[in-house]
């Protein structure tokens, strides 16, 4: 007959390797699902900006904006550049919810974490038009 120590110990055993296994899956598929390799504008940044931020920062979208339009690279490009005073990307800063700037998406939930890696990836690589 097993005593109780020892079913305590194989339980606490089995809970640890259940552990273990669910955070390598969950890395494994972040990696998977979340590349920051050769980040584009366009393949990238343009699709995530469209389904987050274009509702409110577009042209003709202009109510709330405060006349900040991120539907066009020109306009975008403002706010990459890093804030004199914070030294972080005003964009980074914003969609961070870093507390120096007002969160976006507004009184929403930030971006998932492979959203808010793949903008300050291309921000890092310097923001190209691509």
């Amino acid at each position: 007959m097993i005593k109780r120590p020892a079913i305590l110990f194989i339980l606490a055993f089995i809970f640890v390797i259940f552990i273990i296994s669910c955070t390598s899956t969950s890395k494994d598929q972040l990696n998977l699902t979340c590349n920051i390799d050769n980040m584009s504008y366009s393949n990238n940044v343009v699709p995530i900006l469209k389904s987050k931020c274009y509702s409110c920062h577009s042209v003709g979208n202009s109510v709330g904006s405060y006349g900040i339009l991120l539907d066009n690279y020109d306009s975008l490009k403002k706010y990459t550049i890093n804030d004199t005073v914070n030294n972080v990307s005003i964009l980074v800063g914003v969609i961070t919810h870093d507390p120096r700037y007002v969160a976006m998406p507004y009184k929403l939930p930030k971006l998932d974490s492979c959203s808010i890696n793949q903008i300050t990836f291309w921000i890092f690589q310097g923001a190209h038009n691509n």
